[in-house]
């Protein structure tokens, strides 16, 4: 088990890492075995204490047997956004993979990546950044894929991250969701090393995570003086004595790097090991660390030292062309401080170079007088964008640099930002562009940045992009072009961010002192949109007049009044009116039946919403033929778009809805617990959440599933205080419905009461959206008839104004249930006629199986049961069941 050292012709044996190396070992046979298993191994500890060199053992373990590839933190690049894993990954894309791949294997990258090759292929640096911000959780999702692939075509891998201390964050949150993913047989095993002393803040969180993750987490100690010993006599020969061997291990305190760089030194020096001459190993250990390696380089001279701090500055994997550049010296004197370099173990390599430790790095970097460094660092950012490296590759520079009110700084800066959102690294932007507000930009610049700022951090954290956003919104000499803009995405944010009574308030105050025109009109568009999904709403029947009035003379002849259409549209479907009318509307806002440019589900100039709300009033309209293709679309634009997070949750939510409309209700389940799945990657109680628990719940009530419907809503916590934007169905509604189900019909009655009131005094009675009449006029029936009849009244008298099968079905079906005999019998042929015409397939299968019982047809019951167990719903499908076996033998 031998550790090898750069320039160094001793093999020296790794000591007192049995448990760590039998690991290694087991967990390189487990996945070269037959069941090809993966795992994950974290070594950790203080600098110097062989986490190195572990993970070249593991290499040695695992070379010949499955494909390697390592990568490894700098201390001054982890502010590069995916640098770690441009390291580990890349070959595997390049001509550097393995010189041996599996007959047939995809060696492009566009094979490879296949259609995430859009998405992943700019955070790995092998395609260009696009122009549109990437979904971060997209990323993470495209890397899994991708290590899922390179996992089927070579058959196994191992990953090795060393320094992870400094890897970069987006690596780490990469590594982090990839570690804690279910176990399933993928055959990776990944080995991580990082320093203890050096993980702080969210990089210590990070590993702390995938320690949890872990097979194994070990924590390295000192070796003892035996080992150290053995050490000293392995280097240096037998005749070293147990006194000269004492004073090894007491310089370097158990140290393994440290040690032996110390009997190098002693080996170089010629110096006898023997008690005689242990006074001088301190010397000797000195010039391995801290200043005594200082004080050496600064031997090698000037110019050797220039070209040290060179490096130091660059980093890790330093380019010969850039350390020549900050430098400034020529070729030929760079490769001659290079070579003594070299000689002195500092350096190692030659294009690029590399420095022999991490420790020796520190050292040197750290060794620049501060008021130099920063100047090197802003010739490295001059020289990495000569270079044609681009400003995000010289963002760590200039970083670093002094804020001065350099306006050609803040526009690199920026330049940086973009780049860093288009490969799906946020938070990199957010640094950038606070690096750029500190600067500090010119006036006319500022709100232009923090508008950025804001929209840097809309994906990942909608709270912290208010704060910027209504920074923007009071700095003075704000365009007024870009002052609609930062509104609007102001509203999107305090709307993601369960604030929908704010993000009204806020476009109200804009539309009242904006002059007529095109901007007003789009602002206008903005207040409907959230004063209408925001679930309170103080007039809710004037806004819906005053959005009608002006509804009423669109064409659609701009996005804007395609927008307005689409709202229009859902309010009508909201309020109940004609459901031909709603859906005559809607298609106003189309363009040969399809979404216009500019008002897609991905364009971020109006937001998915418009679409949305457009594809619910088809679906309640009883048009799911074109809910679904507008939901599936959706789905598809998020996932072409790499939008991994809140959007791909809410896309999944509607597909699964879509199924539930059609009595799908399997189908819908497993989509709307994917969508919350989707969801809490990004946070909880967010309207997202609220939509799909609501959904799913509806769902497991509809499928019989009573006590997984509450376990959902416990877990969910879908009670009051309800979200502040409206849900779909409606959520209180849903809550009564399944409170019925459990037999706490007091608290239902309570809950469906308050959801009437709330939604009557709105002036929104779609019975199907908001199903609060029917359930309550069932929970009244025994106690108050009187009130059940009424409430089945209007209900039956909402849904003909609706107009549809399904709404008019399900009324009848409830008027059905408050009558006996002939009436009953009559009213359920009804519901059945209707809702063999409707899309509603489970809707028809209660009505069915509610005839067949009624009226007494043994056929119509059995259709019933046949069509309930088509859809799913269990508990239906049993009712039938009960009353076929509950019936006569003779008939």
């Amino acid at each position: 088990m031998p550790v090898y050292r750069p320039d160094d012709s001793v093999t020296l044996p790794l000591l007192e890492r049995e448990p760590e190396l039998a690991a290694a070992a087991n967990a390189v046979d487990a996945l070269c075995g037959s069941k090809r298993t993966g795992g994950l191994l974290v070594y950790r500890g203080a600098a110097g204490l062989g986490k190195t060199a572990l993970l070249s053992e593991v290499r040695r373990l695992a070379t010949g047997r499955c494909a390697v590839w390592s990568a490894r933190g700098g201390e001054t690049v982890t502010s590069v956004p995916f640098h770690v894993v441009r390291q580990l990954l890349q070959p595997a894309l390049t001509d550097d993979g393995p010189a041996s791949e599996p007959a047939g294997a995809p060696t492009d990258a566009r094979e490879l990546l296949g259609e995430r090759y859009e998405i992943v292929g700019p955070a790995l640096g092998i395609a260009p950044p696009g122009e549109q911000h990437a979904d971060p959780q997209g990323v993470r999702d495209g890397l899994d894929a991708l290590v899922e692939r390179l996992a089927a075509v070579h058959g196994r891998l191992v990953l090795l991250v060393d320094d992870a201390q400094w890897a970069d964050l987006e690596t780490l949150a990469w590594l982090t969701s990839f570690a804690e993913r279910p176990a399933g047989g993928v055959p990776v095993l990944i080995v991580v090393a990082y320093r203890t002393e050096e993980a702080i803040g969210e990089t210590e969180w990070f590993l702390q995570k995938i320690g949890v993750a872990a097979k194994l987490l070990v924590t390295l100690s000192e070796l003892t003086s035996d080992a150290t010993a053995e050490l000293a006599r392995a280097a240096l020969g037998e005749h070293a004595d147990d006194p000269f061997c004492r004073e090894v291990w007491a310089v370097t305190g158990g140290n393994a790097y440290e040690t032996v760089e110390l009997l190098a030194k002693v080996r170089d020096s010629g110096l006898e090991p023997v008690e005689d001459f242990a006074g001088e190993l301190r010397a000797l250990g000195a010039s391995a660390r801290g200043t005594g390696l200082i004080a050496r380089l600064e031997e090698l001279g000037t110019a050797t030292t220039r070209f040290a701090w060179a490096a130091a500055i660059l980093g890790t994997d330093i380019s010969l062309d850039l350390a020549i550049s900050l430098s400034g010296m020529s070729q030929e004197a760079a490769a001659k401080c290079a070579e003594r370099l070299r000689a002195a173990r500092i350096l190692v390599g030659t294009d690029p170079l590399e420095f022999v430790h991490p420790l020796i790095a520190g050292a040197v970097y750290r060794a620049i007088p501060p008021g130099v460094r920063t100047a090197m660092h802003g010739l490295a950012a001059w020289a990495v964008s000569r270079s044609g490296r681009g400003s995000a590759a010289a963002a760590p520079h200039l970083l670093e640099v002094h804020p001065d009110g350099d306006p050609e700084l803040v526009e690199q800066l920026r330049e940086a930002a973009a780049e860093h959102l288009a490969v799906g690294a946020p938070d990199a932007a957010r640094r950038c562009l606070e690096r750029a507000l500190a600067e500090p930009p010119l006036e006319s610049v500022r709100p232009q940045v923090l508008y950025e700022l804001g929209c840097a951090t809309l994906l990942t954290s909608p709270a912290t992009t208010v704060g910027h956003l209504r920074a923007a919104l009071d700095t003075p000499r704000l365009d007024e072009a870009l002052r609609v803009d930062v509104v609007f995405r102001l509203a999107q944010a305090l709307t993601h961010n369960n604030q929908t009574g704010d993000a009204a308030h806020v476009v109200a105050t804009e539309v009242a002192r904006a002059e007529e025109g095109p901007a007003r009109m789009r602002l206008q568009g903005a207040h409907f949109l959230w004063e209408g999904v925001q679930a309170i709403e103080e007039n809710g029947p004037e806004r819906s007049s005053r959005l009608a009035r002006l509804a009423d003379g669109l064409a659609g002849r701009d996005n804007t009044e395609r927008v307005l259409l689409m709202l229009r549209a859902f309010d009508g479907t909201a309020r109940g009116e004609s459901a031909e009318e709603n859906v005559q509307i809607g298609e106003r806002a189309l363009i040969e039946g399809r979404l216009p440019p500019g008002v897609g589900w991905a364009d971020t100039a109006w937001g998915f919403e418009p679409p949305a709300l457009l594809g619910l009033s088809y679906a309640f309209a009883d048009r799911l033929d074109r809910a679904e293709s507008l939901f599936q679309e959706g789905l598809r634009a998020f996932e072409i778009s790499g939008w991994s997070g809140g959007h791909l949750a809410f896309a999944h939510a509607l597909v699964g809805y879509g199924h539930r409309r059609r009595g799908r209700l399997a189908d819908a389940e497993t989509y709307l617990r994917e969508s919350l799945r989707l969801a809490d990657r990004v946070g909880s109680g967010l309207p997202m959440h609220w939509d799909a628990a609501s959904m799913l719940i509806d769902t497991l009530l509809a499928r019989g599933h009573v006590d997984e419907a509450l376990e959902a809503a416990e877990r969910h916590a879908f009670a009051p205080p309800y979200s502040s934007s409206i849900v779909i169905p409606d959520a209180p509604s849903v809550r009564g419905r399944m409170l019925l189900a459990l037999g706490r019909t007091k608290e239902a009655v309570v809950e469906l009461e308050a959801a009437g009131q709330a939604l009557t005094a709105r002036g929104r009675h779609n019975i199907v959206m908001a199903p609060w009449a029917c359930d309550l006029a069932r929970a009244v029936a025994d106690d108050d008839p009187r009130r059940a009849a009424q409430l089945a009244s209007y209900a039956r008298d909402r849904a003909e104004r609706f107009g549809t099968h399904t709404a008019i079905g399900v009324a009848l079906c409830c008027a059905a249930s408050l009558r006996e005999g002939v009436g009953k019998v009559e009213l359920l042929a009804q519901a059945v006629a209707h809702l063999e015409a409707s899309p509603s397939a489970y809707e028809l299968a209660v009505a069915r199986v509610e005839y067949g019982i009624a009226a007494g047809f043994p056929a119509e019951l059995a259709c019933g049961l046949e069509l309930a167990e088509s859809c799913g719903a269990d508990g239906l499908a049993e009712r039938a069941r009960s009353a076929m076996d509950a019936r006569p033998a003779s008939r």
